[in-house]
């Protein structure tokens, strides 16, 4: 559940550079959130291939 609480944690501190970017036209809040969806994205794999191994140990 640990990872779960970080994928959590990493999409809330998003939230203001999504903000800044959309409705604020700011451009390196564009780049702070590309940066945080590609470690989401990296998180988010991770987990999966985690919850995979689980899955195939009970097997």
């Amino acid at each position: 559940m640990n990872r779960f609480d970080e994928l959590k944690n990493l999409v809330m501190s998003l939230e203001g550079d999504f903000d800044k970017f959309y409705n604020k036209k700011n451009q390196a809040a564009g780049t702070r959130v590309r940066k945080g969806m590609q470690d989401l994205k990296v998180l988010a794999q991770d987990i999966r291939l985690k919850v995979q191994d689980m899955k195939n140990e009970s097997k």
